[in-house]
């Protein structure tokens, strides 16, 4: 791999490919069979807790379906209000109408800021158009869970097939790209530095005395984030924290590190582009 040296879950699990994707894109809507709705809430682990927005709602099932059977709170969007209507009429039928709201309204007017889960049936370029707004406007460690249809380049975190329909889910990560100063570990003071491309990270320290110590075992899912630091003596150390905003705090009480970012770098294909 080549790459340059809060926590909510969204999940973007669309009902059905519609109309509500884009006006010009007039996508017609083939609903999400039920067995693959049921999966793709599974792989976002939605729970009370949640909010689902749902892009390209169609007939309201994921939202209903959440609010139903895990007392998600949803939203759906849909441009066609034919299928506004019937997914309120379902979620009346349901007992969820005041869990879940269905709103006609194209997608890309709509606000995902506050969605811990979001999902989506769509087309991939439209998958491709609303990838640089996910990574940029869902906090890390949201979820994003699409019925058929990937995000190019960034690689899903997980994957199924249900009666050989496929459903893809990501974890939107923090961005950590970029230079780290950290203190408190047993190596003492160390200069970070991290390359990220999506949730894939490399990267190597460098103590105060010029020893480079290579980064192992990296990891980063949401906003948390593991490696491990090996100096030439033999000593191995692991560390794991939460990343928040420019710092790294550790996941351990009284872990006595800490990480300050010093220089950010890219960490995702799109930002290149802006």
């Amino acid at each position: 791999m080549t790459m340059v040296p809060r926590v909510f879950a969204v999940a973007l699990l669309l009902g059905g490919a519609s109309t509500a994707l884009a006006k010009p894109l007039d996508v017609p809507f083939v609903p999400t069979p039920q067995p693959l709705v049921d999966r793709m809430l599974e792989m976002a682990e939605v729970g009370p807790d949640d909010y689902l927005i749902d892009l390209g709602s169609g007939d309201g099932r994921i939202p209903i379906t959440a609010a139903r059977e895990h007392g998600t709170r949803g939203l759906g969007v849909d441009l066609n209000p034919e299928r506004v209507e019937e997914a309120q009429a379902a979620a009346r039928e349901a007992g969820v109408e005041g869990t879940v709201e269905f709103r006609e309204e194209d997608l890309f007017d709509t606000d995902i800021s506050q969605a811990t889960v979001l999902t989506m049936y769509l087309l991939p370029r439209v998958n491709l158009q609303l990838r640089p707004r996910i990574l940029e406007e869902l906090a890390p460690g949201t979820r994003v869970v699409s019925h058929a249809f990937d995000m190019d380049d960034w690689e899903p975190d997980a994957r199924d097939r249900v009666n050989g329909q496929r459903a893809y889910l990501w974890i939107v990560p923090a961005k950590v790209a970029g230079q780290w100063q950290m203190g408190g570990g047993p190596h003492g003071p160390v200069t970070l530095a991290l390359a990220q491309k999506y949730q894939h990270i490399e990267g190597e320290a460098m103590t105060e005395d010029g020893t480079t110590l290579p980064l192992q075992n990296a990891t980063l899912r949401g906003a948390e984030i593991r490696f491990t630091l090996a100096s030439p003596d033999g000593m191995s150390q692991e560390y794991a924290g939460r990343v928040e905003g420019d710092t790294i705090e550790p996941l351990e009480d009284g872990a006595g590190w800490q990480a300050r970012r010093t220089a950010t770098a890219e960490a995702f294909p799109d930002e290149a582009a802006r």
